[in-house]
């Protein structure tokens, strides 16, 4: 077995996930692992490739590391959607796709219709586990990237052990989630796995297993804050709060801290080609953060954050290369605001920069203007076409009490004067009757 396996068996009697309600020791994980490893090993090959289709839960932690010890290549897949399942298992060119039905194992061959990719068969020749991911896909169709999951497993070497409960909140095909999952693994921490990812039942799982660490996003946190679940759910066991995915706007960050002013925020951050990096923060209330990561290198160039590290992708099955230089570093889209102390801020996506008569516009910082105003309780901003300026600026806004259109954009427009240059100020505003996210608990802009 694996070196993280081994580090499991050290842990034995600790608890090392609890999902829906049941506790399962490291122990008994390593003893699953071990029996579905017979299973597996006398069905599929090793490097082949194989699509799990589930989030996460005992089972499917415990078929992860079957498959790692197996050499093969794994397609973690958490959509529940039939035809979103079969393009990434079709993309992926999976040999088999496994369902877990309670503790069974449901194997299917699946049907190849092309040849391995040739950075699959390099894995396969080195005798490599692999680990395959797909981006959100906001624009276009989502790309397959493929990691050496050897290298991205190793990296967790060396972590001092913690008697520590964490909630995994990203889900188990996403970056985060896995080096949640990966973390925790390596220091002997205590899992829990929510059923569903709704503020009350995260709030109630905090108060009943005296969480101590919630990774997530400002949307979800934000989401958090207006169903007031922090006032129903004793949530005072956190210590700690970890924030990516998107930018945090600083109005929310300090409302946050208003009603957690214990806990400590720390920004992280991190890409699917990339990996996870370690972050410091400026303080618990700052959106300045520092990638202080000895396998990450960073560089800004013309204000977008470009980045090289030990555990980034090998490459995409479906896409070319060309977000990444010749050398190496990979431009990952994010804009920044950098301090003369060395600490950086993430403001935004290029892609998302609004172009008012050839003024730009950040959507973050509009949003964070907003997010000030008593009677708000959640906003989009993003950019539509204008016949005159090209660009204009579109806030969609949720009020606390409603209002009519008329009444909120006159709100909006007074509350902006003299926070925000003119151009910035939102041209059109739409009524929102509920909180607008994604599956993932960001913002969904248009």
């Amino acid at each position: 077995m694996n070196w993280l396996v081994e580090k499991m068996k050290e842990d034995g009697s600790k608890n090392a996930i609890i999902f829906k309600g049941k506790e399962y020791t490291y122990e008994a994980l390593v003893e699953q692992i071990e029996s579905y490893y017979i299973i597996i090993s006398k069905q599929i090959n090793q490097g082949e490739i194989v699509s799990v289709i589930s989030d996460y839960s005992f089972q499917a932690i415990a078929l992860f590391f079957a498959l790692y010890e197996n050499r093969n290549v794994i397609v973690p897949i958490t959509t529940k959607i039939n035809q979103e399942i079969d393009d990434r298992v079709r993309v992926a060119n999976s040999d088999y796709r496994i369902e877990i039905d309670d503790n069974k194992l449901n194997v299917h061959k699946a049907i190849k219709k092309t040849e391995n990719h040739p950075l699959v068969i390099k894995l396969q020749e080195q005798q490599h586990s692999g680990l395959i991911l797909f981006s959100s896909g906001s624009t276009g169709a989502p790309k397959a990237m493929i990691h050496n999951l050897d290298n991205l497993v190793d990296s967790y070497k060396g972590k001092r052990g913690k008697n520590i409960v964490f909630l995994i909140f990203l889900m188990f095909d996403h970056i985060g989630g896995l080096n949640s999952l990966l973390n925790c693994l390596s220091m002997g921490v205590t899992m829990v796995f929510p059923e569903h990812r709704e503020p009350e039942h995260v709030a109630e799982l905090i108060e009943k297993y005296k969480v101590n660490i919630l990774p997530a996003s400002p949307t979800f946190l934000n989401l958090v804050l207006i169903s007031e679940a922090n006032l129903r759910y004793n949530m005072s066991s956190l210590r700690m709060i970890t924030y990516g995915t998107e930018p945090m706007p600083d109005s929310l960050l300090l409302k946050l801290k208003t009603f957690f002013p214990r806990v400590k925020f720390l920004q992280t951050f991190g890409t699917s080609e990339t990996g996870i990096s370690q972050t410091t923060s400026k303080s618990s209330d700052s959106t300045f953060l520092k990638i202080d990561d000895p396998n990450t290198e960073i560089k800004i160039v013309r204000g977008e954050l470009w980045i090289r590290s030990k555990t980034q992708v090998m490459g995409y099955l479906n896409s070319s290369m060309e977000r990444f230089t010749e050398d190496g570093w990979f431009k990952t889209g994010d804009l920044v605001e950098e301090a003369s102390d060395g600490y950086i801020k993430i403001v935004g996506r290029s892609k998302e920069l609004i172009n008012v008569g050839g003024e730009k516009v950040l959507p973050s910082e509009v949003e964070s203007v907003l997010f000030q105003m008593p009677n708000l309780v959640d906003c989009i901003v993003y950019g539509e076409k204008n016949f005159i300026t090209g660009m204009m600026v579109v806030a969609k806004v949720l009020f606390k009490e409603p209002l009519k259109l008329s009444e909120a954009k006159r709100q909006i427009v007074q509350f902006c004067n003299g926070k925000l240059d003119r151009y910035k100020i939102p041209a059109k505003v739409i009524l929102m009757t509920e909180s607008e996210y994604s599956e993932r608990f960001k913002k969904k802009r248009l």
